[in-house]
């Protein structure tokens, strides 16, 4: 297990953009997340969805030029596509997900936080049939341990995007999510939400997006 906050550095635009500012973001994930600025990539997890129990926040900067849209790419950690961990053992299990965002301009201003601004898409969903839990040979499309996925839509993060059919971004509380390990070193802002897909157990990577004005 690692827990960490690293201060990450990146740049989503050259530094002599006329308009361009500076901002500050915070993210906690269960178990990884990407985010990118107008479908370029401002940071990663730093710790691999692979590591046991990866819960870790990151702390980063980026430049951008408003309006801009945020990109974030959330997977829970899974053995393989029936959506279940620690598979074979007496911990198998499905694992449950969740994210928090919160992103500052130059003078400290809230400018985004997660919550059900954001719209949600889950491009995998694992085990169809929760039953795939107990499975005592949990194999992937068969059975109760069906899944379903998609790859994801082209410019899903980018502003000409049609996310017009995208549902809103489910909220949990923090007793749903139970977040862990670097979730309390950030003071996050009190509008700031722990969001994911439609099931914290099946949904397995969520594209979440939102327009930042």
């Amino acid at each position: 297990m690692r827990t960490t906050i690293p201060t990450l550095i990146f740049l989503g635009l050259a530094a002599g953009s006329a308009h361009a500012e500076t901002f500050s973001a915070d993210v906690w994930a269960d178990n990884w997340f990407e985010m990118r600025i107008d479908g370029e990539q401002v940071a990663e997890d730093s710790v691999s969805i692979t590591t046991e129990r990866s819960f870790n926040a990151e702390s980063f900067t980026f430049a951008a030029e408003r309006p801009f849209v945020i990109g974030l790419v959330a997977k829970d950690f899974k053995e393989n596509d029936t959506g279940l961990e620690y598979i074979g053992t007496g911990r198998q299990q499905m694992g449950d997900g969740g994210v928090i965002v919160q992103i500052t301009d130059e003078t400290g201003d809230i400018v985004a936080v997660s919550d059900s601004d954001w719209q949600c898409h889950v491009i995998h969903t694992a085990p169809l049939d929760k039953s795939c839990e107990s499975a005592s040979d949990p194999v992937a499309s068969a059975g109760a341990c069906a899944f379903e996925i998609e790859d994801e839509p082209a410019g899903w993060d980018t502003a000409a995007f049609d996310a017009t059919d995208w549902p809103a971004a489910d909220v949990y509380t923090e007793q749903q999510v139970d977040p862990k390990d670097g979730y309390d070193r950030i003071n996050w802002a009190d509008d700031a939400e722990l969001i994911w897909g439609p099931d914290l157990e099946q949904s397995n990577t969520v594209l979440c997006r939102l327009t930042v004005e």
